[in-house]
């Protein structure tokens, strides 16, 4: 996978004291010169918890025997993390200022351990599986960047399969490189000929000598002078935005530790703003405790809104699983919910400050410290730690003191919903064996997927993810499962998501332009609901006696879905039925997010059983409505920093 470079790597290493020191070329504590450490951009890095390190001595337990997990990270020790590129989840293990190894998850098999040199020479002296000794004559080559052979291969442990990650060793137990078996144990020994292990890292380095354990508290300590500066500036930028924008202000908290930090500038800037919880009915119970408590805690008025109670589960119904390039649960249980919210408490709009960062994705990169999301009308966004790292924020905590979500401390690097499609399956897999909502979910996995005809490996490799299977994905699953993944999601699963289209109709006179709706529409248009709608882009509204077909001005829209308009100019003819194309689908899709509802100040249009419908008495045909819709984009680029 490509390289994504988002920022500047900030994470650099005093060996004399053994600390991360974020930034600064001199150690705070000692004055000696620190190095920067060498991790995969984007870089942002975020400490190891308990569940974290625990996981990590479990695998290289498992895959080099019992000790192989201590020897790898003696108790005690502050270890960094760095999620890098991997077809699913991968996290570099960074500790005494060297990466030490990658621990990888592979779908269909879990977590791996990939040592590097430095992780190999801890766990080569106590391995007493997961290794290939390699013969002192095929030293020299395997070290010169060459993959080891079948002959230069002595000895393996017998339980070595092909594709397993081993360590290659000399006989006296000094590690020689690391790399994946391309044959069994046995296969390496007998054969005279043959790639037996593919060579990831072979360069000799020195032995870093024994560390010293360290608290994050001490960590956050030592980085008191960078902290202090990082708040500093945030608290000028608060002040700042607050000054320049006459809107009352409010912090958007969701219950992560970006949010988290960023209420914490505000009160350091001497705010006490209301926190805006958007409760999206999928949020984990402790985050929804975890916001209650933060904002009792420090006395601050707490805007909570929520969607309807079927936004979601009610929706499948109609859109089906939702993806990573295909997230409408956004729309409906987050942007609704959210413009409700601000037109309520803030109806002349809003400063939201908000925990977007740069390093979170390469859109959050490209958008400017303030900026108005098109979807969120009223909402002025405004991010204090844009240009800080998760460690920056981490620290920053610990520098406060401040209780966090618990959820970082069983396996997740971000909270979201808890069945957010954006997560890995290594994220997913810690939420099914903790959390208190997941079964719902997983057992409507099970039914979509027999209803469909499914077969088992589009759960397994949770396919539901995306409507658009990358290549990468397709190839892993093709090669792990012997199946394509087109066997596996059967693509007239995916066709009956998405939005309606339009086509052009052919054999118009010059003055007479027609369009066909096409797509998940199998019924007639239902023009009496449509009647109401139609008064957005007409004056004049009739509904034939026998409900063929509705007028609105030169506009005409047949019950079988044509639609048909008669104007001087031909681009304002299809301006319009473009627009009542749009107006086809608010009524005939309505996935209940309000927000069109929201965008009307007139007060033409309300929520009627969970669907939108309009007074047209009301409509002044401003067409406000006509903005951003989940059921008419579903722009799968666009972020929702709320």
């Amino acid at each position: 996978m490509a390289i994504v470079r988002l920022g500047k790597n900030h994470l650099r290493w005093c060996d004399s004291c053994d600390l991360p020191i974020l930034e600064e070329k001199k150690c705070p504590v000692c004055g000696g010169e620190t190095h920067e450490v060498d991790v995969t951009p984007p870089g942002d890095v975020r400490p190891a918890f308990d569940h974290d390190l625990d996981l990590i001595r479990r695998v290289a337990d498992s895959q080099f025997g019992s000790g192989s997990g201590d020897a790898l990270i003696p108790p005690g020790r502050a270890v960094i993390l760095n999620k890098a590129p991997s077809i699913d989840r991968m996290d570099e293990i960074i500790c005494e200022g060297k990466t030490l190894a990658n621990i990888r998850y592979d779908m269909g098999r879990g977590w791996v351990l990939v040592n590097r040199m430095q992780g190999a020479m801890r766990i080569a002296p106590v391995a007493t599986k997961g290794y290939v000794i390699c013969a002192d004559s095929a030293v020299p080559f395997v070290q010169d960047s060459k993959n080891l052979m079948a002959p230069g291969v002595d000895d393996a442990h017998p339980d070595v399969v092909s594709g397993d990650e081993v360590i290659v060793i000399t006989k006296d137990r000094k590690a020689v490189a690391t790399g994946s078996a391309r044959m069994s144990a046995r296969e390496m020994i007998d054969s005279e000929r043959g790639l037996a292990v593919k060579t990831k890292w072979v360069k000799p380095e020195e032995k870093i000598p024994d560390g010293t354990n360290r608290t994050w508290d001490e960590i956050a300590e030592a980085n008191r002078g960078v902290i202090e500066r990082r708040r500093d500036e945030a608290v000028g930028f608060i002040k700042k935005t607050v000054e320049a924008n006459k809107l009352p202000a409010v912090v958007s908290f969701s219950g992560g530790k970006d949010s988290l930090a960023t209420l914490l500038l505000t009160l350091d800037a001497g705010y006490r703003l209301p926190v805006l919880f958007v409760d999206t009915g999928l949020e984990f119970t402790e985050t929804v405790e975890h916001v209650r408590d933060v904002a009792e805690r420090h006395g601050l008025k707490l805007i909570a809104e929520r969607p309807s109670d079927d936004a979601f589960f009610g929706n499948l119904v109609f859109f089906g699983p939702p993806a990573k390039d295909f997230r409408w649960c956004c729309k409906t249980n987050k942007l609704g919910p959210t413009v409700k919210a601000i037109s309520t408490n803030f109806p002349d709009g809003v400063l939201s400050f908000i925990g977007q960062r740069r390093y979170e994705s390469e859109a959050r990169k490209n958008k400017p410290r303030v900026w108005r999301n098109p979807w969120t009308p009223g909402q002025l966004g405004a991010s204090p730690i844009q240009n800080w790292n998760a460690l920056h924020v981490w620290l920053y905590i610990f520098y406060k003191k401040e209780p966090f979500n618990v959820w970082y401390t069983r396996g997740l690097d971000r909270i979201g919903c808890f069945l957010c499609p954006a997560s890995d399956i290594a994220e997913a897999e810690a939420v099914a064996g903790a959390s208190d909502r997941y079964a719902q979910w997983d057992r409507y996995l099970d039914d979509y997927r027999e209803s469909k005809g499914l077969p088992p490996e589009w759960k397994e490799y949770q396919l539901w993810r995306w409507k658009n299977v990358p290549q990468s994905v397709r190839e892993y699953v093709a090669n792990t499962s012997g199946k394509e993944v087109n066997q596996l999601t059967k693509q007239s699963v995916k066709a009956e998501r998405g939005p309606l289209t339009l086509k052009m109709q052919e054999g118009y006179s010059p003055c007479t332009i027609g369009y066909s709706v096409e797509g998940a529409l199998s019924r007639p248009v239902d023009l009496q609901r449509l009647r109401g709608f139609a008064h957005v882009l007409g004056s004049m509204v009739e509904l034939d006696p026998d409900g063929e077909w509705l007028t609105a001005d030169y506009l005409t829209v047949f019950r079988e879905g044509s639609i048909m308009s008669k104007a001087a100019v031909e681009k304002d003819a299809r301006s319009n039925m473009e627009k009542m194309f749009e107006l086809i689908i608010h009524s005939e899709q309505c996935v209940g997010c309000s927000l069109c509802v929201a965008r009307c100040r007139q007060g033409a249009l309300r929520m009627v059983d969970g669907k939108v419908e309009i007074e047209p008495d009301l409509c002044i045909r401003c067409r406000d409505c006509l903005g951003p819709c989940p059921a008419v984009n579903f722009r799968a680029d666009t972020e929702e920093d709320l």
